[in-house]
């Protein structure tokens, strides 16, 4: 017991020991492998990240280093890769751009201070164990948020594609009015650089799919522009290109902690948290679920915590689980998390060798590739899917789309508190269905009442839910339409099996409407109801109101009972006669006459 305890905080407090004897020269091969393609993939997509968080490229390449190995180390997925993404990219640009001007050495200060409270906020939650909140992120409200992200990305290239000029950080609507209003000063130039590069990824993307269309398009991006310049001049084609890189390792940078920088990103990276651990997590699962590995989320949050903790000090922003390059990681073969590890040291190496060659990478190639990546994210499948299965999601959906194109901030909280609110307004109203027993013979089931004669005294109705407190007045409001319906059911049974949890609340609710019914004359029953329900009641002192003879186990004989409690002179005129003993005698005992 005491070697299980030891092992159990051992693995807490370093888990990749879990994973340590999966590594041999077999393994290392293919992490090797898997980690040089991972390389090359983070390289053009760094960069074009980097671009849409509005920081110099080269920290885009630092934050898939350094944040990388940690979370692999630390996390407990297998083939996670985590580093920079779109959504994140976009998330940090929108929070901190109206406080400092980006690539500034002041937007740089707040962009990592924001992902060293990232990190806290991540690591905090993975201690308190509170890995379930990720579950409160419904599936619809990331792909909208997705979607609007995708769109603020394309958005914020326009300029750099056509050449015009547009405020960075303009609101999408802006950009939409001043690109319809700046058609006549397009840079024909500037386009066809962007056209040619989106071209090609596109070609690459579909007809060459063993090699990275990024990096091919870019090249493609280069030459055309290297050819125009060469024609025209450079004074005449006005092409950008993005400069240099500066090839070193992460250098090392104290985050602000001032109280004025710590007031400004503190929501924001609230945000960026939920954010980052909802992609982080969904995307391990996703991956383990053709792995058979198994996840363990608040492990997540403390790998994706200490990564962005230790990345903040190293020139890193904010970073979580990317799925492309998990996907890849997965698919290249990896075996361990020794892949990512290896991946951050063959990038490191790869920037040595091309970080001169960056200043011939035009901007405007960057922005084909951006929007490239753009329509990658929007998932018209399941947009699609969702539009027509849901309306109650359509809403979500869109809502949550059209609120991150206004503020990216807040536009994912809408999604969620619409989900929510949309959840519990279902889950307040549970089914509640008329049923009749069965007719055949020996059955002790009930089925649906429609196209049955139902008993004129005795109401049976299954409730399929949770009678908590937000579903109160629902249910107390059907049963008093029974009776408001037909007053001679006096008398209710509910078939209590889909019953799932009642509250405080539900129980007073329970024992006031049997107390309701005995004084109309009738009782309140249940059949098949929960052990655990019971006991509540018990518990709480509803049982003497409602009657412990009233509740009934599965195939009990309830009929008898109930039958004797009914009326008799109504049953000797009724003609439905659904129950056996209808045909035999009266609830009297008086035999029944023909």
């Amino acid at each position: 017991m005491i070697q299980s305890s030891r092992n159990y905080w051992l693995y807490r407090l370093l888990p990749f020991m879990r994973w340590k004897h999966m590594v041999d020269r077999s393994s290392t091969r293919a992490d090797l492998t898997a980690g040089l393609t991972g390389a090359l993939i983070v390289l053009p997509q760094g960069v074009a990240f980097a671009t849409i968080a509005g920081m110099p490229p080269e920290y885009g390449l630092y934050a898939a280093m350094l944040p990388a190995i940690i979370a692999a180390l630390f996390g407990s997925s297998w083939h996670l890769v985590s580093g920079p993404t779109t959504a994140i990219s976009i998330a940090v640009f929108a929070a901190v751009s109206p406080f400092a001007e980006p690539s500034s050495p002041e937007f740089i200060s707040m962009v990592l201070t924001l992902t060293f409270l990232t990190g806290l906020f991540q690591l905090i939650l993975g201690l308190a164990r509170m890995g379930v909140l990720v579950n409160f992120i419904s599936h619809t409200v990331v792909i909208g948020f997705t979607a609007g992200a995708a769109l603020l990305i394309a958005a914020s290239q326009i300029k750099n594609f056509f050449g015009i000029n547009i405020a960075r950080g303009a609101p999408f609507h802006v950009v939409i009015e001043q690109t319809i209003a700046q058609f006549g000063n397009i840079n024909l130039y500037v386009t066809l650089v962007g056209v040619s590069t989106l071209a090609v990824g596109i070609f690459a993307k579909r007809f060459i799919p063993k090699l990275p269309y990024m990096i091919v398009a870019m090249v493609a991006g280069s030459v055309v522009a290297y050819l125009i310049d060469l024609l025209v001049g450079t004074d005449t084609s006005h092409i950008k290109t993005v400069g240099a890189l500066s090839a070193h390792l992460p250098p090392f940078v104290m985050p602000d902690f001032s109280y004025g920088t710590v007031h400004k990103v503190l929501f924001p990276a609230l945000v960026v948290t939920m954010l980052a651990l909802t992609e982080a997590v969904s995307i391990s699962r996703a991956i383990a679920t053709k792995s058979e590995q198994r996840i363990d989320g608040n492990q997540e949050f403390i790998g994706q915590g200490l990564s962005n903790l230790v990345g903040s000090f190293f020139s890193s922003y904010a970073s979580c689980g990317s799925f492309n390059r998990s996907g890849v990681n997965y698919a290249a073969g990896a075996q361990t998390p020794l892949a990512t590890v290896y991946a951050s040291i063959f990038l490191l190496l790869i920037l040595f060798l091309v970080a001169p060659l960056a200043s011939y990478l035009p901007t405007a190639a960057m922005a084909g590739i951006l929007f490239l990546v753009a329509w990658g994210l929007i998932d018209f499948h399941h947009i699609a899917s969702i539009g027509k299965s849901s309306r109650g999601e359509t809403v979500i959906l869109w809502v949550t789309l059209i609120g991150t194109l206004i503020d990216l901030e807040k536009g994912i909280f809408f999604g969620i508190l619409l989900s929510l609110s949309i959840y519990l307004y279902r889950v307040s109203r549970p089914g509640i269905v008329p049923v009749v027993p069965a007719k055949e013979e020996g059955a002790y089931h009930f089925v649906g009442a429609e196209d049955h004669t139902q008993c004129p005294q005795l109401s049976m109705v299954r409730i399929n839910g949770a009678l908590f407190f937000g579903a109160v007045d629902h249910v107390r409001n059907s049963l008093l339409q029974i009776d408001a319906e037909n007053p001679q059911q006096k008398s209710v049974m509910i078939v209590a099996r889909g019953i799932s949890f009642v509250d405080a609340a539900g129980a007073d609710m329970l024992a006031q409407e049997a107390r309701r019914r005995r004084k109309l004359g009738g009782g309140l029953y249940f059949y098949r109801c929960k052990e655990p329900i019971r006991e509540f009641l018990k518990k709480s002192e509803k049982m003497d109101d409602i009657g412990e003879r009233n509740f009934f186990p599965v195939m009990a004989n309830w009929l008898q009972p109930v039958y004797a409690t009914l009326d008799s002179e109504i049953c000797r005129n009724c003609k439905a006669r659904i129950f056996a003993e209808c045909h035999e005698k009266l609830p009297n005992g008086e035999p029944r006459s023909a």
